[in-house]
């Protein structure tokens, strides 16, 4: 426990000195950082007069200040409690309930503590790292303890673009809004080490995989310059040099199937197969204690998802729309899917299916949900709800990994589909708004359904290769640092007496 805290103290003793020449020259009017939250919003409807944001390459003089609607402001509130609302509670009960009753509260613990941790450190140095300018892999250090976003006594915030010009809301809403996404992230991993690792070890894996993983990848797929920066097509090549590497490749990526889903789903996985196996796993039934909590849990989670997709289109308008019906329809197609395709093979439907296969749906149509059409969110939810009940048995028997939860199985499996196929239903053939090929006019148009699928799968393979390298390597680490499993005893007591000294239930 010592050397854990030492570890911690160590990383946050780094962040403080390095604050400390960063702080004084970042300015809240930076164009270094300069967010964006999604690749392929559908273009606006309408095009306002280029009012470029707070953060966006130098207006004229003259230029007044965009102010963003506060319908926007409104919409992007609800959406960052929506997204908090699906790890706290909803994913902790989803979780919690898969497990056996004596590590309920130890499932609970994990995942409030650790989004805890990660939204401190998103605030001091992650978003920094993700959403300012810096190389095409990762961001700088302008926005360190959130400098510069706001100066409070005087009133005066910078602003953050949209995917619209002229339409800004403020950069801490939008550093808010992402901060619920890199914590969701690193809650979504611990299911495939539950009811085994030790406490201390899952601190400081979060800390180091969301720093060396998330941060790097969230830079990657969503970091540009912003629409207003896009004045001339003299600037395009230059400002495209300055975004993240699968930006420029064109990677859609609305709301997190590779930074979100494909990274904690490969984590996961190689989590699993660091850790070994549980005790008892394939000799004895680790059954799910409370499938009514995992329902519960699976039913929030579809609730709050709507926030996490349509709340990515960072305006109140027709992306948002489309984003949530897409979110509705597929999450209820791959529900369907799941269920009859159990029903079949199994003789009987069961709950524990529904409530995997809402997950897997709301996985798959997160990076198509802005990006296809009313038939794309119809073949996603349904072949999710397919491709993921493989993912969970066939699949899993193959790997021969102990992932507690599924969550390689679903989240993994789900995000890969989901990111393959939204190169696929893009197309406005196939009912999709295609994809903005034109920033200085905002106008949009398409290229071909093979080489976008090229290209989602390039970015897909990305995803896959640095959460398995980093993830390997962080956990090597902690193993040499705290250790990894709590010893044998612990595990057949249950962790919440073990590592807590207390029980979810009374007896």
């Amino acid at each position: 426990m010592k050397s854990f805290i030492a570890s911690i103290a160590l990383v946050l003793s780094v962040a403080a000195g390095s604050v400390g020449a960063a702080y004084g020259t970042a300015h809240a009017q930076d164009k270094k950082s300069e967010p964006a939250a999604a690749q392929a919003a559908p273009a606006p409807t309408s095009t306002p007069a280029a009012a470029p944001s707070a953060t966006a390459a130098a207006p004229a003089a003259a230029t007044p200040a965009p102010v963003p609607n506060k319908g926007d402001v409104a919409w992007m509130l609800v959406s960052t409690a929506l997204v908090l609302l699906m790890s706290v509670p909803a994913l902790a009960l989803f979780y919690g309930g898969l497990v056996r009753s004596k590590n309920m509260l130890s499932v609970l613990m994990q995942v409030f503590v650790t989004f805890s941790l990660i939204t401190v450190l998103w605030v001091v140095y992650g978003y920094s790292l993700a959403f300012t300018e810096g190389n095409a892999y990762i961001g700088g250090f302008d926005r360190l303890f959130f400098n510069g976003i706001a100066n409070v006594p005087k009133g005066e915030f910078a602003m953050a673009a949209t995917f619209s010009k002229g339409v800004v809301i403020p950069e801490m809403l939008f550093a808010a809004f992402q901060c619920t996404f890199a914590a969701i992230t690193c809650c979504l991993i611990l299911g495939s080490v539950a009811e085994r690792m030790k406490f201390s070890a899952v601190l400081l894996f979060v800390a180091l995989w969301f720093t060396f993983s998330y941060a790097p990848l969230a830079h990657m797929v969503w970091f540009w310059m912003g629409p207003d920066a896009y004045t001339d097509p003299t600037l395009v090549d230059g400002l495209n040099e300055k975004a993240g590497l699968l930006w420029r490749w064109g990677a859609l990526d609305f709301a997190g199937g590779t930074v979100v889903h494909i990274n904690a789903g490969v984590a996961g996985l190689v989590a699993a197969y660091m850790l070994g196996k549980r005790v008892g796993y394939g000799k004895e039934a680790l059954t799910p204690h409370s499938l009514t909590m995992t329902m519960i849990g699976a039913s929030m989670l579809w609730f709050g998802w709507f926030g996490f997709n349509a709340g990515s289109a960072l305006e109140a308008g027709n992306s948002a729309v489309l984003a949530f019906m897409n979110t509705f329809l597929a999450t209820a197609c791959a529900v369907l899917s799941w269920t009859f395709a159990e029903w079949l093979l199994k003789g009987k439907p069961s709950m524990l299916g529904a409530a995997s296969g809402t997950v897997a749906g709301l996985v798959a149509i997160t990076p198509a949900a802005g990006n296809v059409g009313i038939p794309g969110a119809f073949v996603i939810g349904t072949l999710a709800g397919l491709v993921c009940l493989w993912g969970v048995t066939g699949l899993k028997r193959l790997l021969k990994a102990d992932d507690s939860l599924d969550v390689f199985g679903v989240h993994a499996v789900g995000g890969i589909l989901g990111a393959l196929l939204t190169g696929v239903f893009v197309s406005p053939d196939l009912g999709g708004p295609g994809f903005v090929t034109d920033w200085v006019k905002a106008s949009t148009g398409f290229t071909s359904i093979g080489e976008q699928v090229m290209i989602q799968a390039k970015a897909v393979g990305l995803a896959v290769v640095w959460s398995g390298v980093v993830t390997a390597v962080v956990l090597f680490i902690v193993k040499m640092v705290v250790g990894l499993r709590v010893s044998e005893d612990d595990e057949r007591e249950g962790l919440d007496i073990a590592s807590h000294g207390e029980t979810a239930y009374n007896k």
